[in-house]
């Protein structure tokens, strides 16, 4: 799961892009507990969602058609020691540029981008701000997944951008795991992600190539039935997901893409 060690290549901040912040205020507060602070005015209306005082994710007002389902759109963001190297990275592995790096404040430096195959995420180069305070909780971010039309490709990209390592799940060798450089196979705790063939989805591929965030829940048919009651819609049932335990895929009702995971039963 994503660990909250300053690791480069792994998730550093995920951000909500929404044409209507307070819907997006009370949906996710009913759903996960988040209250939204504003960051100040010199940040634009940005804020940050929180949980318990602790940073979980971050929420700006978008207009309606920019971002995915109409208008509104998660983004990841992974941690960097530098945006402008990374950017170069970017660009001779094939992806392109969608946000030069810039500052913001004091707080750090951010870029975004997106890969070969067209699925976007971003970076930041932590300042006073490192980013998320909580992971792998419930109500937090605790699984991403890589939706590509190319695997091969893409697991390239990472590597060659980040060094991310790509390791075969056991038992059943169907599902590969990301992680960040340097932990090899017998690391799992620092896995933060799987990648999915598009073809494999079909939740998915009518959207295109994406990262997908998963917050963790702890009763996951409530966490649907709660989500639906609030306007938002299920995009895949209920599910097991490659030993992690049980996910489901959802939108918000503004159209952003995300899910939630019930994670199975830690076994000695």
């Amino acid at each position: 799961m994503p660990t909250p060690r300053p690791l480069p290549g792994s998730p550093a901040w995920i951000d909500l892009g929404t044409p209507d912040l307070d819907g997006a205020r009370t949906f996710y507060g009913e759903l996960f507990g988040w209250d939204l602070a504003p960051a100040g005015p010199e940040t634009g209306g940005y804020g940050m969602f929180r949980r318990a005082g602790a940073s979980v994710a971050g929420a700006m007002t978008v207009p309606p058609e920019h971002g995915n389902g109409g208008g509104s759109a998660w983004t990841l963001y992974f941690r960097t020691p530098d945006a402008d190297a990374t950017a170069t990275a970017v660009r001779a592995g094939g992806g392109s540029v969608t946000l030069d790096p810039m500052d913001v404040l004091d707080l750090g430096r951010m870029a975004l981008f997106t890969d070969p195959t067209g699925a976007g995420f971003g970076v930041w180069q932590p300042g006073t701000h490192q980013g998320l305070d909580v992971v792998g909780e419930p109500n937090a971010l605790t699984w991403t997944e890589l939706y590509t039309s190319d695997p091969v490709a893409d697991l390239s990209f990472y590597d060659q951008v980040f060094g991310m390592e790509a390791h075969t799940a056991r038992p059943g060798g169907a599902y590969t795991l990301l992680q960040p450089p340097g932990g090899g196979p017998d690391a799992p705790a620092d896995a933060f992600g799987g990648v999915v063939p598009l073809a494999a989805d079909p939740s998915e591929e009518a959207d295109g190539p994406s990262w997908a965030p998963y917050f963790e829940v702890a009763d996951l048919d409530a966490a649907v039935e709660l989500a639906e009651r609030l306007g938002g819609a299920v995009r895949r049932g209920p599910g097991a997901l490659a030993g992690l335990g049980r996910g489901a895929k959802l939108t918000d009702p503004h159209g952003a893409r995300f899910a939630v995971l019930e994670r199975a039963p830690a076994t000695p």
